[in-house]
C-alpha cells in the first residue's frame, strides 16, 4: 500500500516553507505541518485519500443555486425571531417543490452570525445564525443537494470575539489581525471600496491602526501568524463535518498583505489557496474549491495555478460582457474574450454567472471594454433604476466598480430605452451562459424573476440591497401558481433551458468550445462532447430584429439529422438559412435527446 501520508506530509511542507520562508524557521515549520494535519483530520496513511490528479469532480448535470438563507421567508407576525418557520427550512421546502429537477447543488451564502454586509462580516464562524436555523437544517439540505459554503477568510466582523480580544490584547484573536502604520506607504493597495484603510484602535498596548479592506466593520485577518491559518483549517472541518461539498474562498485575492505594495494576488496567497486544495483533497477528494476573485480577467485567471489551485475560479467578464452584448445589440466584444479565453484542462472549470447577491462587477471588463464604454453601461443600468458603486484608484480618482441592479430589471431594453423584449432578452442571456464551458451558476432572483428592490436599498442605505429581495413565501407561491405572472414565466423558461441542458453530454463543462463566426449580431458557439459523439451549436440572436444566418456558416453535416433541442423541431437541411426571431436561441444538436 502507497503511503499517501508520507507524501501529503511533504507537500504541506513545502507549502508552508513558500507561505512563511521569511517569517518561521525550519523547526517551527516542522511543528506547524502536523498541526494542520490534525486540524484537519488527516492523522496517517488509513485516513489519507490521495486525489487522482486532472479529475472532473462535474458533468452536465451540475447546476448551482445561489441564494440567502433567508430569500424567502414565511409569515413574521409576532414570532420570536421574526418566523413562524425558520427560514432555512423554508428554504429547503422551496427547492424541493419547485427545484429539485432543475438544481444539484445549493450555495447558501454565509448562514452565520453577522455585523453588516449581509451576512460577510462574521462574528462566530463555528455556528449557524439562529434567525435562519440550525446544523441540522443545514445538514438537512446537504443530504439532498451539494452544499456549497462561503470561507469568508480574509476579514471577519469587529464585533467578534476574536475582535474584541485584541482589543483587550489578551486570549485568543489577540494577534488575528494585520496592523499597519498610517505612516506607511499604502497608496499602491488596491481597494474595492473608498472607505479608509486604516481603523485606529485603542489598546491596552497603544494605539494600532488595523488594516480593512472592505469596511471598518470589516477587519482583515494576518496570516503571517500561523495560528490564523491554524483557525481557518478547524473551520474547514468544521463544515466538511457539515455536509460542505465545494468551498467558495471569499475575497481571497486580498489575503495576504504588504504596505508599499498593491497587497493582492501576492505569491503568498497563491500559496495559501495550494496548501487549503493539498489539505482538503487529501481528507475529501471529491470536494471542490471555488475562489472568488472579483479582479481584471488575467489576473482571475492565475488562480487555477497548475491545476492545483483552485478547481474552479468565477467567471467574472462574462456578467458585465454578456448585459454589454444585449443592450447595445453587438456582440463583438463578448466573442473577443470568447476567443481568448484557455480552456481549462482536466481537473479544473469556469464558474459561470451572469447575477449574484453582489452587484455586476466592472473591474474584471476592464482591459476588454474601454472607460467610455463602461460609462455608457453603467449610464444605461442607471437610467433602468439600478445604482453604481465606486472605488478609488491609486491616484484618488474614483472609478465605477459595480453596477448594483436585478438582472430581470438590467435587461429591461437596450441603449435606447425599454422595450417590449424584456422576458425574451432576460432568457436570452441564460441560454447563452447555460451552454458555455463551465459550471452554471444561478441566482435565485434570476430562476424568479425578482425586480430591483428599492425599498430595501431606501431602507438599508445599501446599493446591493437592490438585488437582495427577501420573499414572503405565500406572496411568491401565489405567483408561481399565477401562469400569466413574470415570475412564473421566468421560472418556467429557465427550467426549460436547464433540464434541456443537464441531458446534453456536450454541455459537459470540460466538452470542447469554439467560438463562431456569425457577424456581430449573432453569438454562437460549438461544443462537443468528450466521447465526440454529439455536437451541439449554440447560436442567439442577440438584437430586438429578426436575424438570419446560413446553415453553411455553421456547417451542419449533411448525413446527418440536425434538431433545435430548445424547439424541439428537426432542422430542414434543404433551406439556406435559419431564421432567428429577437433574442432566439437554438441549440442546435445531431441528437434530439441526451
Amino acid at each position: 500500500m502507497p503511503n499517501h501520508f508520507v507524501q501529503f506530509t511533504a507537500k504541506v511542507k513545502h507549502h508552508l516553507e513558500v507561505i512563511y520562508r521569511d517569517i518561521l524557521t525550519p523547526s517551527e515549520i516542522e511543528i506547524l505541518v502536523p498541526k494542520l494535519q490534525h486540524s484537519i483530520g488527516v492523522t496517517g496513511n488509513d485516513n489519507c485519500h490521495y486525489p487522482t490528479p486532472h479529475k472532473n469532480r462535474w458533468d452536465e448535470s451540475d447546476i448551482v443555486m445561489i441564494t440567502y438563507g433567508d430569500s424567502i421567508v414565511e409569515n413574521t407576525e409576532g414570532v420570536e425571531f421574526g418566523f413562524s418557520q425558520k427560514p432555512l427550512k423554508t428554504l429547503r421546502r422551496f427547492i424541493n417543490e419547485y427545484c429539485d429537477s432543475i438544481i444539484s447543488h445549493v450555495h447558501i451564502l454565509p448562514y452565520f452570525p453577522y455585523s453588516s454586509d449581509d451576512g460577510f462580516s462574521i462574528i462566530d464562524y463555528s455556528i449557524v445564525n439562529q434567525s435562519l436555523g440550525d446544523w441540522k437544517d443545514i445538514e438537512a439540505i446537504s443530504k439532498e443537494y451539494g452544499l456549497m459554503t462561503d470561507v469568508v477568510i480574509n476579514h471577519c466582523s469587529a464585533r467578534s470575539q476574536w475582535f474584541e480580544n485584541f482589543g483587550k490584547q489578551e486570549g485568543i484573536g489577540s494577534d488575528y489581525f494585520f496592523t499597519a502604520s498610517p505612516d506607511d506607504d499604502l497608496s499602491m493597495v488596491v481597494r474595492p471600496r473608498t472607505s479608509d484603510l486604516l481603523k485606529l484602535v485603542e489598546t491596552p498596548s497603544g494605539p494600532k491602526h488595523v488594516w480593512c479592506t472592505f469596511s471598518h466593520d470589516q477587519v482583515d485577518f494576518d496570516f503571517r501568524n500561523p495560528n490564523v491559518l491554524i483557525a481557518f483549517i478547524h473551520i474547514i472541518r468544521l463544515y466538511l463535518d457539515k455536509g460542505t461539498k465545494v468551498f467558495r474562498l471569499d475575497a481571497i485575492a486580498f489575503l495576504w498583505k504588504v504596505p508599499g505594495n498593491p497587497s493582492i494576488n501576492l505569491p503568498e496567497t497563491h500559496e495559501v489557496v495550494r496548501l487549503l486544495r493539498t489539505l482538503i483533497e487529501h481528507t475529501a477528494p471529491e470536494v471542490i474549491i471555488i475562489t472568488e476573485t472579483n479582479i481584471p480577467n488575467r489576473e482571475n485567471l492565475t488562480y487555477f495555478g497548475n491545476a492545483n489551485e483552485a478547481h474552479a475560479i468565477y467567471n467574472f467578464s462574462l456578467p458585465p460582457l454578456l448585459i454589454n452584448t444585449l443592450v447595445t445589440g453587438n456582440c463583438a466584444y463578448l466573442k473577443s474574450w470568447m476567443m481568448s479565453m484557455p480552456p481549462a484542462q482536466n481537473g479544473t472549470t469556469y464558474f459561470n454567472f451572469i447575477a449574484s447577491h453582489d452587484g455586476v462587477g466592472l473591474r474584471p471588463a476592464e482591459g476588454l471594454l474601454d472607460e467610455q464604454e463602461i460609462a455608457e453601461l453603467a449610464n444605461c443600468m442607471q437610467n433602468f433604476g439600478g445604482k453604481v458603486s465606486w472605488r478609488k484608484t491609486d491616484n484618488g480618482q474614483q472609478k465605477p466598480y459595480e453596477m448594483n441592479i436585478a438582472l430581470i430589471d438590467a435587461l429591461k431594453g437596450t441603449i435606447k430605452g425599454p422595450d417590449q423584449h424584456q422576458l425574451q432578452r432576460f432568457i436570452c442571456a441564460h441560454a447563452i451562459m447555460l451552454g458555455l464551458e463551465g459550471i452554471p451558476g444561478i441566482y435565485i432572483h434570476s430562476l424568479l424573476g425578482t425586480p430591483n428592490d428599492e425599498e430595501k436599498v431606501k431602507n438599508t442605505g445599501h446599493n446591493r440591497g437592490i438585488n437582495r429581495h427577501r420573499w414572503d413565501f405565500a406572496e411568491l407561491i401565489s405567483e408561481l401558481e399565477d401562469k400569466q405572472s413574470i415570475h412564473a414565466n421566468v421560472l418556467s423558461a429557465l427550467s426549460l433551458l436547464i433540464r434541456i441542458r443537464r441531458s446534453q453530454p456536450a454541455f459537459h463543462p470540460n466538452a470542447v468550445q469554439f467560438t463562431l463566426q456569425l457577424g456581430t449580431e449573432i453569438f454562437g458557439y460549438w461544443r462537443q462532447s468528450i466521447d465526440r459523439k454529439q455536437s451541439i451549436f449554440c447560436i442567439s440572436n442577440i438584437t430586438d430584429i429578426e436575424q438570419k444566418v446560413r446553415l453553411s456558416d455553421i456547417n451542419l453535416i449533411e448525413n446527418s439529422l440536425w434538431h433545435d433541442l430548445i424547439a424541439e423541431k428537426t432542422i430542414n437541411q434543404t433551406t439556406e438559412f435559419l431564421c432567428l426571431a429577437p433574442y432566439q436561441t437554438m441549440w442546435v444538436s445531431n441528437k434530439a435527446t441526451g
